[in-house]
Order: structure tokens, then sequence, then C-alpha cells
């Protein structure tokens, strides 16, 4: 017997299987559906490493099994090609992001085709493809052009609010929206101008600009997600090369998704995951019922020209407020330097340089550790009118609730380790409270001592008399907080696909608005520069290229980011978070023609089909794709 040539073996089988399209999906099949998704390889390195393989054959196992069994499978393969991981790796081989994409996209595809694996390529997409990134524009776009509506649970146009705010003003407005903003009626809506009134939507659209606390790397250029940050031996560093990373107050394009948070929570209960997963995700969403209370600042620590009052505090627990002897700040709280006294400022600023190094999971963590710094300034209990002195500590996080805590030290245990470590007052408020020389006790049971106006009550009957009783002051509502944030999703880089608008100065002279450029435009490709490095200041590379410019007033589909002159300045950051949102879909049709063709066909390929671990399984009723907003 001859010798076994497996390379002429491989080369004839992949020869026939391409030939005869063998893995090829077909839109219009009886069989049942079947759809196996891979998350696509980033292609950030010289070729796969033994990582990939080892999901892609137990998938590839999967869809050959249902093959096996009579299903009409869709098994597509693309590659997240634009990003971070593809951009470093150019960085590090000293050469630009277009070449080394280009080259290891080749070379990814080759071995994955020397693997085996039975991929429908005809379907294959890639994030950098300006024919697929167009989409990932327009999703952006319809997010900016839409506003959530709590009376109908869902996202509408902005049309819709805009015709609400002419015809009664705010109200009746139940809308997902910026924190504090201004209330109008319907005769000083219609008064504004076209200009003021296009800058208050920016209030609640689902896409918006906002300045946000971000994991920010200095070396890297750019800002980082919490799973793109890990603990090293000296402070947090990014997961892609170990640099240090601090936390970093900065302008960046946010997305509403808050908005979403109860039916992500409801929409749990229909998927057939594991119990422990399912209860994962409710930690992370962290819905909490309780109350929004304000605490006004003394007079002394005020600041009226710049518009600092009052602290903003959420708590699940109002019915402890009597209990409340200091107030504890985030130190990365936007406040911090407003409050800090001249005698304590080198003290604070220490010690917010020391917190910036710390992770939040550590931060969180670590309960053996008790650290804080005085600010000196105070602020009032609004139902006591004690005054109440303002600490840091690292144990509050800027990131969730407002990034301040009313502290009761006799009802809660990190509050009772403070109050202990720098001698604070500790209160007790309940009589069923035990063992207060020790430790804390969080309990709701027996009736209120040392509260004033709820002594004697029990914990229901103080919770709602001391909602209404802020309420009645202007001191604060009842409210429900998440601890799911808005997302951020725009990067300081330059290899990414761009966001989709340019900006104009106001006529009042205040800043600048953005504004959408006409879709006729998409895609806004990513112009060609050469000096594409990123910035340790946060500037964006994109600010570089020359002539990027954008002219509103001549919209033209040949336009391609600074082919139409006499323009402004298109927004220099780019999407960092919308490629995979469509890159469930766009495998379906392949990218080209994807909204005329796709939209409706992709429909029928997966009607019946819902996610089951990962994969579609059966679903009773006619579809699984809604509406793409709502």
């Amino acid at each position: 017997m001859s010798d076994y040539n497996h390379r002429e073996t491989e080369q004839k089988w992949q020869r026939f299987w391409k030939e005869n399209n063998t893995y090829k999906t077909e839109n219009q099949s009886d069989k049942p559906k079947y759809y196996v998704l891979d998350m696509f390889p980033y292609p950030s390195g010289a070729g796969l490493h033994v990582g990939h393989p080892l999901g892609y054959i137990a998938s590839d196992i999967v869809a050959r099994y249902k093959r096996l069994k009579g299903f009409n499978v869709l098994h597509p393969m693309g590659f997240d090609s634009f990003g971070l991981p593809a951009e470093q790796y150019a960085i590090q081989t000293g050469q630009h992001p277009a070449l080394t994409t280009e080259q290891n996209l080749a070379r990814y595809t080759e071995q994955l085709k020397n693997i085996g694996f039975s991929y429908d390529w005809s379907r294959e997409v890639r994030t950098s493809d300006p024919n697929y990134y167009k989409w990932t524009q327009w999703i952006f776009m319809e997010l900016f052009r839409s506003w959530y509506n709590r009376d109908t649970d869902k996202a509408e146009p902005i049309e819709t609010l805009l015709a609400k705010f002419a015809e009664n003003g705010t109200a009746g407005v139940n809308a997902v929206c910026a924190d504090g903003v201004a209330s109008f009626t319907a005769a000083e809506w219609n008064a504004k101008s076209a200009e003021a009134q296009y800058a208050i939507t920016l209030d609640y659209r689902l896409t918006y600009l906002a300045d946000a606390l971000v994991n920010w790397c200095p070396a890297l250029g750019t800002v980082l997600a919490n799973d793109e940050v890990k603990d090293g031996p000296n402070g947090r560093v990014s997961e892609r090369g170990g640099y240090p990373v601090e936390m970093k107050l900065m302008r960046q394009w946010m997305m509403r998704i808050t908005a979403y948070a109860d039916r992500l929570l409801t929409g749990l209960d229909t998927i057939d995951w594991s119990e422990s997963i399912k209860e994962q995700q409710r930690n992370w969403i962290g819905r909490s019922v309780g109350a929004s209370v304000t605490f006004a600042l003394a007079n002394e620590a005020a600041d009226p020209a710049a518009g600092v009052s009052a602290i903003e505090v959420f708590t699940t627990r109002v019915d402890t407020i009597y209990g409340v002897t200091f107030m504890v700040l985030a130190p990365e709280h936007e406040l911090v330097p407003s409050l800090t006294t001249p005698e304590q400022r080198e003290a604070v600023e220490a010690y917010v340089t020391a917190a910036k190094l710390r992770s939040e999971r550590d931060r969180m963590a670590d309960t053996k550790t008790v650290s804080g710094v005085f600010t000196g300034s105070y602020c009032i209990n609004p139902i006591s009118g004690a005054q109440v002195p303002i600490w840091l500590a690292d144990y509050v996080l800027a990131g969730y609730g407002t990034g301040a805590v009313m502290a009761v030290p006799s009802g809660d245990q990190r509050d009772y380790g403070f109050a202990k470590q720098y001698d604070l007052p500790i209160v007790p408020i309940l009589d069923a409270q035990k063992g207060l020389d020790e430790q804390a006790d969080n309990t709701k049971e027996g009736h209120y001592i040392n509260s004033d106006v709820i002594n004697g009550l029990t914990y229901a009957e103080a919770t709602a008399k001391l909602i209404a009783l802020l309420e009645e002051k202007g001191m604060g509502k009842g409210k429900v907080n998440y601890r799911l944030r808005d997302a951020v999703f725009s990067r300081q880089r330059y290899w990414g696909e761009p966001v989709p608008v340019y900006f104009k100065p106001r006529t009042d002279g205040q800043g600048v608005l953005p504004y959408l450029i006409d879709e006729a435009d998409l895609p806004l490709e990513l112009p060609a520069i050469d000096k594409y490095l990123p910035t340790e200041t946060g500037e964006p590379p994109l600010g570089r290229a020359e002539g990027w410019t954008y002219n509103p007033t001549h919209p033209s589909p040949e336009f391609r980011g600074g082919a139409a002159g006499g323009g402004v300045r298109i927004r220099t950051q780019h999407h960092a978070g919308l490629g995979g949102v469509v890159v469930v879909l766009v495998p379906l049709h392949g990218p080209a023609e994807y909204r005329r063709v796709c939209l409706p066909r992709c429909h029928r390929l997966l009607a019946g089909r819902r996610p089951v671990h990962g994969r579609f399984g059966a679903r009773d009723g006619p579809s699984a794709l809604q509406p793409f907003l709502e």
C-alpha cells in the first residue's frame, strides 16, 4: 500500500466542496431550519491559534449532524476585522492596519478552509468592508432618529416626540431621557427656534453625546470596555499589552440601553438558558426599587455660579435617612473638585489619583481595606436638617446610581467599618437592631427610634411617609434604579467605521451640534491616512485626515467622506460596538444589497426560530424577527 498523501486528498475534497456548493444554504427550502453561528475571529495575528478550532470544531459537528438529520443548516463565517485587536497588531508590526488586516484575512481563510469546516463561504462578511459597515452606520442613524416611549414600551421615531411637544409640551411625555431635563409648555416649545428645538431632542435620542467616566489607556490611546481591562500587579492594565488603565471623564457617544432594562429582565424568562446564567444577567442589570433623595450643600460648599447646589443619591432604604451620619462620594464624582476645600485639596488629589489605579471589581470585592478622605464640605439632610460631612471612599462607584451614598453605619456594614475607622457617629434607628457595638444590622423589623416623624412606625409605613414628605418638599421621589449603565461605544482610534455625523456651530454661539449625514451618502468610508497611531491625549487619529469634510447643503450619493468639498468636519471618533449588531443577520444573504434584499427574505429563512443555548431552535408563532427598533 502506498503512503497516504493527505494534502492531495484534502485539496481534492476542498475543490469538490467549492465546485458543487456542498455547504451552500438554500434560501427556499421545505426542510426545517437550523442556524449555527460561531463567534467571528479577529484577524489580529499571523494566523489561527489553537483556541479557534477548539470551538469551531464543536459547532461544525453540530452543523453536520443537523444536515444529516434533514435540516436546512445555515452555517456562515466572517471576520471581525475592524477594531482594537486588528489595529494593535498592525502597530506592533509597524504596518498599516489595512495591509495587515488583508494579509491576515487571506491566511485565516486559507487555514479555515484547510481544516475542512462546512461553512457557506458565499455568505462571508468582513466588518471592515464598507458594504458591511454601511449597515452598522445605518443602525446608528436609526437609533439617533428614535426616542423611547415608556407608555408604549418601545422606541418610536423622533417625529412623534416633536408632535407631543408641539401639542402639549412635556406634559404627558413619559420618555427615557437625560436626568434633569427642563419642562416646558406647548407655547414655549413652539416659540423656540428650530435649532433650539433640535438641541432639546438630543437629551431624548437613543444615541447621544455625554461626558462619561471611562477606562482610559494612554499607551493604547483609547477607551476600553470593562472586559478589556484586567487587574495587574500594580493596578489595572489593558488585556492587550498589559498597559496601565485609569478612569477618565471623556466626551463619548452613548447608547441609551437602560431604556430596555425591564424588557431585558422579562425576556430572560422566555429563553432556554440555565438558571445560573440567567441569574447572572439579572444581577448585571441590577433592578432596585427605592428613592432619589437630594441633599442640599451647606452654604459654604455651594457654588451657584457653577450650578453646584446639591448632591443627589439613590437609596433602597429611604427609611434609614435619620441614621445618615456622613455622605460618601466616589473619588471620580464630578463634584469632587468644587467640594474640596483648600485645606483638604492635597489629600483629596492624592486619594483620587490612587483610586484611579484600582478596578471597580477590586474596589467592590475588597471589604477589609478601609480608606477615605474628608473633602472639608458638608451637605444638609433634607428630612432632619442636620449637617452631614462629605467624604470620598473608593467603595462607592461613580458608575452605579449617582456615585454618591448616604451613609448609614448602623444599617450597612461597609458604612459601619468606615465610621469606626474615622470615628464617625453610629446612630441606631430601629428598636430591633442588635449588636451595634460589633457590626451593622440592616433589619427592617421593629419600629423606628431616633427618627422624629417616623418614630414608632413600621418599615412599610415609614417608607411611604418619607417618600411622600420628600416629594412634598421637592427634595426627592420614588424611583427605580439599575446597575446597568448606558453603553459607551465610541473609540479614539483609527481602524473602525466612522460615526456618520458632522458638527455645525450653533447660531447662538453655545458650542456645536451633531447632525446626521444624508442616508444616501452611506457608507461614510474610512479615509486613508498615513499617521494612524493613537494619541495619549485622546485626540482621534481621524482628526489628521486632510479635507475630510461634509457639505450638508449638497449631499451626494458619490460622497464618501471627503469627496464633497466646502463642508464641515466629520466626527473623528468611530463606532466600537455596533459591528456585532448585524453580524447575525448579514450572513443570511451577504452584505450586498442588504436592506433591499436581506430584510424581507431573511425573515422567511429564520421564521419560527429563536436562540436556544446560542443557536436557533423551534418557536411557537409566526415570527422571530421583529421590526428593527421597538
